[in-house]
């Protein structure tokens, strides 16, 4: 099983991007997030999904601003990014794994990792 995720580009700060990641229903993980790396910083997390209930959990520096959701089908997880900052600036990647409550917004929650996607917000 491969992830795929697509969907980032060059925007304006306040803008909005839409993320996808293809593949995280085939997974059997009991979470799908993303994280993000910006230059020269560790990887953080950003969100993440339940895939079983559907719960999400945001980092506070993208609460309000950023969605995480799922297609009905839940073979793709999307990250819906609003009113985009210059410090949102990173490699987004989507993840999936067998991670509990505990460890759903570490790195270390998730074992399948996909290619990453590169946002970049102009000030």
């Amino acid at each position: 099983v491969q992830l795929q995720a697509s969907g980032g580009g060059l925007v304006q700060a306040g803008g909005s991007l839409r993320l996808s990641c293809v593949g995280s229903g085939r997974t059997g993980s009991t979470y799908v997030g993303w994280f993000r790396q910006a230059l020269g910083k560790e990887r953080e997390f950003v969100a993440t999904i339940r895939w079983n209930g559907g719960h999400t959990y945001y980092a506070d520096s993208v609460k309000g601003r950023f969605t995480i959701s799922r297609d009905n089908a839940k073979t793709t997880v999307y990250l819906q990014m609003n009113s985009l900052k210059p410090e949102d600036t990173a490699v987004y990647y989507c993840a999936a794994g067998r991670a509990i409550m505990s460890t759903s917004t570490t790195p270390q929650g998730y074992n399948l990792w996909g290619q990453g996607t590169l946002v970049t917000v102009s000030s």
